[in-house]
């Protein structure tokens, strides 16, 4: 189970995220416009090992003419993570645990492990700031061929509609081939995505309060 310490982290993961997002494909704004971000939804999940911490977070830009949300996985860790320097976002001061790491999520293999779980029901989707409290309101739609449990390192894609993340689960026959696609600019609907194994769907707000809904990541399998 994860905790929520109520606590100081410096520089905020939305300071680090300001810097961040213009430099990537699916950032709708200009390479040199800055965004004005704040929190406006998401969710987290466990790491089964109690050790890296797992948010996907929304934060919505209001810099351009348009608000724009973007959807981030992010993991925490109190170590680097090996081999994932070009996931990481910036690090920060935990005022109780100490200096954490911030990185991409799609680059953390807890993180993807745990969002293949979410995405055929094996995982439960906790609240963004309660501790030991599912959140009810983010669904899981499965209806595709199980895939084993554990996984060894995903590639990663990153292009204008998103993150591709290609994953091979442990035991899984060489014909078999999971893909994870994480929607980056989130988008009100909840249509299911076209020939997807599985899908969440979660809510975030509007800066006018509004409520939306629209699907956070795709399950596609192909191969028998």
């Amino acid at each position: 189970m994860s905790i929520i310490h109520r606590t100081t982290v410096t520089p905020t993961k939305l300071e680090h995220l300001t810097s961040w997002l213009p430099q990537q494909p699916w950032y709708l704004g200009s390479a040199d416009q800055q965004p004005v971000l704040s929190k406006s939804g998401g969710f987290r999940l466990d790491d089964p090992e109690g050790e890296v911490g797992i948010e996907f977070l929304v934060a919505t830009d209001v810099s351009g003419d348009l608000p724009v949300s973007y959807h981030v996985p992010l993991s925490y860790r109190g170590a680097p993570l090996e081999g994932a320097e070009q996931g990481l976002i910036g690090t920060s001061a935990h005022g109780v645990l100490g200096p954490r790491w911030i990185y991409d999520g799609t680059h953390d293999p807890v993180l993807v492990a745990q969002l293949l779980a979410l995405l055929q029901g094996r995982a439960v989707p906790q609240a963004q700031s309660l501790n030991d409290t599912p959140d009810p309101t983010v669904t899981v739609h499965f209806s595709g061929t199980s895939i084993p449990a554990g996984i060894v390192p995903s590639t990663v894609t990153h292009g204008p509609d998103g993150s591709r993340l290609t994953v091979a689960p442990a035991g899984s026959a060489p014909a078999l081939h999971p893909a994870v696609h994480v929607t980056r600019v989130l988008e009100p609907g909840g249509a299911s995505p076209a020939h997807a194994s599985g899908h969440v769907t979660a809510g975030w707000r509007s800066p006018d309060g509004g409520e939306h809904r629209g699907v956070f990541a795709a399950l596609h399998v192909t191969g028998s």
